[in-house]
């Protein structure tokens, strides 16, 4: 079921200091800014060849980020996203498993354009798990 990672999610506050920084100190090349209102969240992918980083910003009141940055005001890790085959089969076989699945349980249009679900950090060692069909 589990396929490669496709990308580490870090919260920001401040969308255009971070990118500056991988830009500036790593020498990372920026993907452009998307802005997810349906998500709640501003988002820049980084490619590193192996895989991406995703930068996430707050965008509007509601924004998830926003109540993550609240207790991690500098920002942090927010999850991990794998890739699936089939994102039902998968969402079917962790609830059978006693999985939680965030949300209504049913997938999402992502950043990617493909359809994610995010899984309980409780039942993944304090990891929001994010999962995208390929």
């Amino acid at each position: 079921m589990l396929g490669r990672l496709n990308h580490v999610a870090i919260a920001v506050p401040d969308l255009a200091a971070a990118s500056a920084v991988y830009r500036d100190a790593l020498g990372a090349t920026l993907g452009e800014p998307q802005a997810l209102p349906e998500h709640g969240v501003t988002v820049l992918f980084i490619d590193t060849g192996n895989t991406k980083i995703e930068l996430l910003e707050p965008l509007g009141e509601g924004s998830p980020i926003a109540a993550f940055l609240e207790k991690n005001p500098a920002g942090g890790m927010h999850h991990i996203c794998y890739e699936v085959d089939d994102i039902i089969a998968a969402r079917d076989r962790l609830k059978a498993s006693g999985a939680r699945v965030l949300g209504d349980g049913n997938p999402r249009i992502g950043a990617h354009g493909k359809p994610v679900l995010f899984l309980h950090p409780k039942d993944f060692f304090g990891t929001l798990v994010e999962l995208e069909q390929v």
